[in-house]
């Protein structure tokens, strides 16, 4: 069978696939969920419907990144993912339960009327909650390591329960959350606008909070990640990664003040970005930190090969409908249903 072994690098195109994969999720949902997660706390049910109708076109498009993610890392590194489910069935479990419960209370409400509607309401933002609170939760367990023992997790089942992924998971419900507000600023006008702004200003400070904490904290709890941030000539390196995003932070306030619509959301799509590629820079070799890295996690050449031509011809498919959908959908959501 013909493997492109000898000719590409394939644990790190695979590595990269399914990291840019896991950002492009972590982008496309993460506005969609900021969204629910702010949904109750809207002035008016005009603003939930106009709410509802900006995100209606794409909502459940942007959870194809997830299934590839997971799929790209069940087939191309089956060791970690041996390793990595057990350790996260239960949190995983629940994240599903939510986006599942948010996907129908989303169909149900432009369906339901008068006191119905408001239980779909409650639905789509605790589905919303629950997703992102345990997204974050997964990532704060897997940052902190997971026990490997061999080729086994040799762990817990509720080993990722603990005081730092309490806290990343607040993190990432306050990071969605200001997605979601930036989004709405651009994507809607008048009372919605106003408010989807005073949201974004409130939550932008714990945005802040969180990502200090956590770049503080991975140094603190690993001697090796110390090393590589704050040693020489890599301090001089990599600084350009937080005065970035300080300064991505202090647009992100000045745009929201100023009046500016799209600019706040590509900005905080930017300090996502930013987070991202300081955790990437942190873990950097390791898929599962810091017990395997990706290379002696890597399913055979044959096998990656085989899922490379597959990917080459559907990713670029699936990336220019996505693509077009956006410019499509562009401009202005209505209060009035459209799906």
């Amino acid at each position: 069978m013909f493997s492109f072994e000898g000719f590409l690098d394939l644990p790190l195109i695979w590595y990269g696939l399914i990291g840019t994969a896991l950002f492009l999720y972590v982008l496309l949902d993460g506005f969609d969920l900021g969204l629910g997660i702010l949904f109750p706390f809207a002035p008016s049910d005009k603003c939930r419907d106009r709410m509802m109708n900006s995100i209606a076109p794409f909502w459940d498009g942007n959870e194809t990144w997830l299934v590839l993610s997971g799929g790209g890392l069940f087939a191309a590194f089956p060791l970690a993912y041996a390793i990595l489910m057990p350790a996260f069935y239960i949190p995983v479990i629940l994240m599903l339960l939510g986006l599942i419960f948010r996907g129908v209370a989303f169909e149900f409400r432009f369906k339901a009327t008068g006191r119905s509607r408001r239980i779909w309401d409650y639905a789509f933002h605790f589905g919303s909650l629950a997703a992102s609170f345990m997204q974050g939760m997964i990532l704060g367990a897997f940052v902190r390591g997971v026990e490997v023992e061999g080729r086994s997790f040799a762990g817990g089942a509720f080993d990722w329960l603990n005081a730092y992924s309490v806290m990343t998971g607040v993190a990432v419900v306050f990071g969605y959350a200001l997605l979601g507000a930036t989004w709405l600023v651009m994507k809607t006008d008048g009372i919605t606008q106003d408010w989807a702004r005073k949201c974004a200003s409130y939550v932008l400070g714990y945005v802040g909070l969180f990502l200090g904490i956590v770049s503080i904290s991975m140094p603190v709890m690993n001697a090796d990640v110390r090393a590589l941030w704050f040693s020489l000539p890599n301090l001089f390196y990599l600084l350009p990664v937080p005065l970035l995003t300080a300064s991505l932070f202090v647009m992100i306030w000045r745009d929201l003040h100023r009046g500016r619509e799209v600019r706040p959301f590509l900005m905080s799509i930017g300090v996502f970005l930013m987070g991202y590629i300081g955790l990437g820079i942190s873990l950097w070799p390791w898929l599962i930190p810091f017990e395997i890295t990706f290379r002696h996690a890597a399913a055979t050449p044959t096998s990656q090969s085989l899922l490379l031509v597959g990917t080459a011809i559907m990713l670029p498919l699936v990336l220019t409908y996505t693509a077009f959908c956006y410019y499509l959908f562009r401009g202005k959501a209505s209060h009035e249903s459209a799906y």
